[in-house]
């Protein structure tokens, strides 16, 4: 079931209150899951019931995604901000340097996280954040694009599309390598987060000018890589690694870049090893 948490951060004009919903579940080791721009919480599900046997689950809806209203006025979408509200959250859940494990997106978000030490082990499937420009260009095109889908398509159409499997790849191929794994109703629901998320383009644009440059010799990183990630291209996982050489980096075969839909059993496998 999904919750919600306000909590109190720190912005340039004095505390404010941010909003997020989240979903907690199974027991063990603290294990928290950022999803990627433009998707929501619900990505992890495939691979959730498999964590949740062996560790306290908390799956995120990032600020301004899926159900979390963006964040208050004055308050930026940058990889700062959110990784600071992202703290802040973790202090109202209770949870003392848990694991963190983020897609794309969530992977750059998890990263800055160890960076900051605020969490013990860090997993990351395609993050982002080790593209050249060209590659950043070209995965923004690609986002904008499906945004534009999202947007332009009427919701009776979404779900037609939806009960084929054609149409499930026409809708989310970009993604997964293999759409038709995906359920009709989670196809819809996710869709519909693409449309409705309200920090898109704000996220975006605070992504123009990122790189990561850290090597978190101090915490755990595992680094992981669809060899059929179509929007961060797998040699970036090569990047990550000179970055970080002390970083695990994994090859995920047939998996594309939300690779816990196209292959659970080895991404949660993945997960598992990594926060032991």
């Amino acid at each position: 079931m999904v919750d919600t948490i306000s909590f109190p951060i720190a912005t340039p004009t004095g505390r404010r209150t941010a909003e997020v919903a989240y979903e907690r579940v199974g027991s063990g080791q603290p294990v928290v899951l950022l999803h990627g721009i433009g998707h929501h919480l619900q990505a992890w599900d495939p691979v959730v019931g498999a964590l949740a046997a062996e560790r306290d689950v908390i799956a995120v809806d990032l600020p301004g995604f899926g159900v979390s209203p963006a964040l208050p006025d004055g308050v930026g979408h940058g990889l700062r901000e959110v990784t600071g509200v992202l703290g802040a959250l973790f202090d109202a859940l209770g949870l003392d340097r848990p694991h963190v494990v983020g897609n794309s997106l969530g992977g750059l978000l998890a990263l800055q996280l160890g960076h900051e030490k605020l969490v013990r082990t860090v997993t990351t499937f395609s993050p982002a954040g080790f593209w050249t420009e060209g590659e950043r260009r070209y995965a923004f095109g690609v986002l904008r694009a499906m945004r534009h889908g999202a947007l332009r398509l009427p919701s009776p159409t979404v779900a037609r599309m939806a009960r084929t499997a054609a149409g499930r790849a026409a809708l989310t191929s970009t993604i997964y390598a293999r759409p038709a794994r995906r359920s009709p109703e989670a196809v819809i629901a996710e869709t519909r987060a693409l449309r409705e998320a309200t920090a898109f383009e704000a996220t975006l644009a605070a992504g123009r000018s990122v790189l990561f440059t850290h090597d978190l010799a101090e915490v755990p990183v595992t680094v992981a890589w669809g060899t059929a990630d179509r929007i961060l291209l797998r040699r970036q996982g090569i990047r990550a690694k000179k970055v970080m050489p002390g970083a695990r980096l994994i090859r995920l075969p047939g998996c594309g870049h939300v690779p816990m839909n196209d292959d659970p059993a080895l991404v949660a496998r993945v997960i598992l090893d990594a926060t032991r």
